[in-house]
């Protein structure tokens, strides 16, 4: 039997997540706070004791893989044309994203109305600390001349001295996180509304409407911590992106799973959801069957939230941030998907309709559309993790070790005679 690789992510940060986070919606449930104020206060109050317990006790500033040697320091002499050309390239990196903000159609949408407002009061503060935070790192980093700075050489008309294989990866990289950044951004302040205004609901916790909290709150947690990932990506947290998925099939199922290119939404071509009723409906006339059915769900949900609550700091698509081996990564290598899509087929119900039967095959079958496309992201991020020799032996030690060869041992060892001695 092969050993569980070691993970690059703690485990505990999430474990602090959680907790923080928990706390933090007791308590706006408890006070009088209006929903957008207490989205913030979820999100710092999440995100401030996680940084706090990765410098403090998981210290990954000191890690290797951070790229951080804090007995080396270069002088400022050597940092400051370094840092510069840096700066030039984040300041562009900047107002690219802010252009396609503020040109792109999609954007102008209500529900990016609140993180266009966060953006613009935040753009003075980062333009201001940037110098500070780039320098301060520079002079640290065991190789300064990272991606950005060759963004800021084929900036400055200095072609010949950029690797532009960095260069592609290193603005990809900025494209993931302004495009999930904002789509996060335009979610949780509806999920959070929802929830707060569930918690606050008398007789909430005396009916099926306790398992729909519930569910709601797991997808809180995977929204706000998901979130967190893609605002904390810097390398003194050790979170910061290792590198972009480089294949054009990647972004292409990956991006249908989201606005504005999303196809299973009402009206896209995968919309499975035409004649269908939520489960608590169906199931509303058989009480055993619906405790039954909602514990199932309740668990997909937690199994969901905590594959992104074991991130960390680090939760990002389309990116490598690091090798997770541990939580529900012990049994999948992508546990999040698995449970997702099984979740989608138990609280929708495809195979009951409205509509009669044939609308009900039809829905069927989009779901298992939806199913592979699942599967083809899953695919194309393991191409891109291959790249990795960490995850090369993660993704044996899975085949070995991982819940479905385990199960598979235990069936076909029970199903083999048992041999005995004459």
């Amino acid at each position: 039997m092969l050993t569980r690789p070691s993970s690059d992510v703690d485990e505990g940060t999430g474990v602090v997540g959680v907790l923080s986070f928990m706390i933090c919606l007791y308590l706006l449930a408890a006070l009088a706070v209006d929903p957008l104020s207490g989205l913030f206060i979820l999100l710092l109050g999440t995100m401030l004791p996680m940084i706090v317990w990765s410098i403090v006790v998981v210290k990954t500033h000191l890690r290797p893989d951070a790229g951080l040697d804090f007995n080396r320091t270069l002088s400022n002499a050597e940092a400051w044309p370094i840092s510069l050309t840096k700066l030039l390239g984040l300041y562009t990196i900047f107002a690219a994203i802010g252009l396609c903000y503020f040109v792109l159609e999609h954007y102008r949408a209500r529900q990016y109305g609140l993180y266009l407002a966060s953006m613009s009061m935040a753009a003075p503060l980062l333009v201001f600390l940037a110098p500070f935070y780039v320098h301060v790192v520079t002079r640290r980093m065991m190789e300064p001349r990272d991606g950005l700075w060759h963004v800021g050489m084929v900036l400055r008309g200095k072609r010949a001295e950029a690797d532009i294989a960095k260069v592609k990866d290193h603005i990809l990289a900025w494209t993931i996180k302004g495009f999930f950044l904002a789509f996060m951004m335009s979610i949780l302040p509806f999920v959070t509304t929802d929830v707060l205004e569930e918690l606050r609901a008398p007789g909430v916790l005396m009916s099926v409407g306790t398992t729909l909290l519930l569910v709601q709150v797991l997808f809180l947690i995977d929204a706000c911590i998901g979130t967190i990932g893609y605002i904390c990506t810097f390398r003194v947290l050790n979170t910061h992106i290792r590198s972009a998925n480089p294949y054009l099939d990647a972004w292409i199922f990956a991006l249908i799973c989201y606005p504005p290119f999303i196809i299973m939404r009402d009206g896209g071509p995968l919309n499975y959801h035409t004649g269908t009723r939520d489960w608590s409906d169906w199931l509303s006339g058989h009480p055993v069957l619906l405790s039954i059915w909602g514990i199932m769900i309740l668990i997909l949900c937690a199994v969901y939230a905590w594959s992104t609550a074991v991130f960390g700091l680090r939760f990002s698509n389309l990116t490598h941030r690091g090798i997770i081996t541990t939580g529900p990564y012990r049994f999948f290598k992508h546990p999040a998907y698995l449970s997702k899509n099984i979740f989608w087929w138990m609280s929708v119900m495809p195979f009951l309709s409205t509509m009669g039967p044939k609308r009900a095959i039809q829905n069927c079958i989009l779901l298992l559309a939806v199913n592979v496309v699942y599967l083809m992201r899953a695919r194309t991020e393991e191409r891109h993790l291959m790249q990795d020799p960490a995850y090369q032996r993660y993704a044996q030690w899975i085949a070995e070790a991982g819940f479905l060869p385990r199960l598979w041992n235990f069936f076909w060892r029970s199903a083999k005679p048992t041999q005995h001695k004459d």
